[in-house]
């Protein structure tokens, strides 16, 4: 099991806490392998991964599904020219 528990005491911030069961002894190896590479704790390596994962994903759906279609290109549709409004309805009793 892997705990993750962080509190800011510095600034008026509430901090969740997170708790991993059943990880598998290989990862929990490589988290610890990699936090050494980084010379940081396995907390703190956990926390910098789950940061850059979920950070990727912070933007809109619309940016998103405009990411994923750019590459394709777009429909070059042209903008129609504008022309003067009509008159809006009257809904008086006396025009009935």
């Amino acid at each position: 099991m892997l705990s993750l528990h962080a509190l800011n005491t510095y600034k008026a911030i509430s901090v969740a806490n997170l708790t991993i069961r059943n990880l598998d002894e290989t990862i929990k190896a490589n988290l610890r392998l990699r936090a050494a590479q980084h010379a940081c704790s396995m907390e703190e390596e956990a926390r910098q991964i789950l940061k850059q994962a979920l950070q990727q994903i912070e933007t809109g759906l619309g940016s998103r599904i405009h990411n994923r279609f750019a590459g394709i290109g777009g429909a070059e549709l042209s903008i129609p020219e504008r022309s003067t409004l009509r008159s809006p309805p009257n809904f008086d009793d006396n025009d009935l």
